[in-house]
């Protein structure tokens, strides 16, 4: 078994810290407003300002540093077993606009790189999803036929560059993977050359769209815009209430280095074993490359994150024996109730708000795409899978409504449920732990620190409601209805939540 490592944290914010960037603090007037620097809102950014228009990006923390920070950062079109569902559910026209979209922001991406010279690991490699368990064989079959039928250099394989036997796998060939925070820091770089804004640590906290758009900030200051992109990973503007589409988890990942010569040679997936997703990327000791894995998929606020951890370095080390980790993080996706990301106006009387969410755990790929097809909406052009993302869809019987009422049945469970459980007094909670009580009628989520002091804040998140509870291995406050996350003392770490948790005396 593979020890976890003394060292916690992203390995791609460890390696590549960038510079800071200034926070916002005067009224400022631009084209467009861009809220998020991930991967999403960055090349939205980036592509406007090639585009001529004039673009400001507002960040809550620091650029490329939330989900896109902690990505595993595989930049492919097969996304495990997509093709065929979308080929059932939605045609096969459907099917191929999403291989394209997808296909087109991976070259595109390459195109830049080349243009702009970023040296970030760039690296072409098959990408596989695949299974050990031979009762999925005619699953992967028929996802492999999707994907090829879809437009991709797609094939069902029995042999693979694992170190362990499989079943069987879908193969696509000339796929990417590389270091995401070099790659935006550079497209951060570059817009700023082109005129552009890029502001940290400026919370979004309403949005006016009467008129020029208007965005109020935790500063103070006011942004005015004709054109708003909403790229926050999970919107934080509940006017649309894509909230009901979208199902927050959260997966853990370790990493550490293995000899260069027991490189498994591509980017795999499988849905078996509560998900295990593998790569490897560059190491600066000379012989060695990073593995990284990823798995144990959980709902925040739910499960035992330490536990998960456990068993994801014994994985890591069963597989590719003597494995040193030296990196443990968590990265945290929304799924749509019918697979497919939402990108494009914000609701049904938007007309110049916009918002690219639930990318399903591929948000680079689905980032990228979403940054030109944007891009292509605001400046008046059109898009051939514009109806594809469009966010204002119908809900269909048929693809998504058993998805949605299984989301909102948990949702409801949580919001209820958690209040009817028993809690602990306060006096119960030992030190590096955290629990939500009881005090003075209240429900508390009250952290206690190594020193015995406790830090108490209200257990209701602030984005609608719902009882938070504590990730001890994070030491984070999560909530389970929409992923809301917050520190120990209730700042917000992710939203939808803007606001902190309020404090409270125990």
């Amino acid at each position: 078994m593979s020890e976890l490592p003394h060292v916690r944290g992203s390995y791609w914010l460890q390696t590549a810290p960038g510079p800071s960037r200034p926070t916002l603090e005067e009224d400022l007037h631009v084209d467009v407003a861009v809220i998020g620097a991930g991967v999403a809102g960055l090349s939205a950014a980036h592509e406007l300002a090639r585009a001529g228009r004039q673009v400001a990006v507002l960040e809550a923390h620091r650029v490329a540093a939330g989900v896109t920070g902690h990505t595993t950062a595989k930049l492919t079109a097969l996304h495990t077993l997509i093709y065929d569902r979308l080929r059932r559910t939605r045609g096969p026209e459907a099917a191929r606009l999403y291989a394209r979209s997808q296909s087109e922001a991976i070259e595109h991406a390459a195109a830049l790189v080349d243009e702009l010279g970023i040296e970030c690991e760039w690296e072409r490699r098959s990408a596989f999803t695949y299974a050990c368990d031979a009762g999925r064989v005619d699953e992967l079959r028929a996802e492999a036929e999707a994907a090829r039928e879809a437009g991709l250099p797609a094939s069902f394989v029995t042999e693979t560059g694992l170190p362990y036997p499989v079943a069987g796998a879908v193969e696509v060939t000339d796929q990417v993977q590389f270091h995401p925070r070099k790659y935006l820091l550079a497209l951060a770089d570059d817009l700023v050359a082109r005129g552009g804004q890029v502001y940290e640590n400026t919370t979004v906290l309403g949005l006016e769209e009467d008129g020029p758009c208007r965005l109020a900030t935790a500063t103070g200051a006011t942004v005015t815009a004709r054109d708003v992109v909403v790229a926050t990973h999970y919107p934080v503007f509940d006017r649309a209430l894509l909230f009901t589409r979208l199902s927050p988890r959260r997966e853990l990942v370790v990493a550490g280095t293995i000899d260069a010569g027991r490189d498994p040679g591509g980017m795999y997936i499988t849905p078996d074993e509560n998900t295990r997703s593998v790569r490897t990327a560059p190491h600066q000791e000379p012989g060695k490359r990073l593995l990284v894995v990823t798995g144990e998929r959980f709902t925040p606020g739910t499960g035992d994150t330490r536990a998960g951890f456990d068993r994801l370095a014994a994985w890591a080390g069963e597989h590719f024996p003597g494995v040193a980790l030296t990196h443990a993080w968590a990265t945290q996706d929304n799924d749509p109730t019918d697979t497919v990301p939402l990108v494009g106006l914000l609701h049904p009387g938007a007309r110049h708000t916009y918002v690219a969410t639930g990318f399903g755990g591929w948000g680079m790929s689905g980032g990228m795409m979403a940054g030109r097809l944007l891009t292509a909406l605001i400046t008046g052009q059109d898009s051939p899978w514009r109806e594809l993302y469009d966010p204002r869809r119908l809900l269909s019987t048929v693809r998504e409504a058993p998805s949605f009422l299984k989301h909102q049945a948990q949702v409801a469970r949580h919001f209820v449920g958690d209040r009817l459980r028993p809690v602990p007094p306060v006096e119960a909670v030992p030190p590096g732990e955290g629990a939500v009580v009881r005090a003075g009628g209240d429900r508390v989520a009250v952290y206690r620190d190594e020193e015995g002091r406790t830090h108490a804040v209200s257990a209701r998140c602030t984005h609608m409601g719902c009882l938070v509870s504590f990730n001890a291995a994070e030491r984070a406050w999560e909530c389970p209805c929409h992923g809301s996350r917050f520190d120990t003392d209730g700042k917000v770490i992710q939203g939808p939540a803007t606001r902190p948790l309020e404090p409270r005396e125990v």
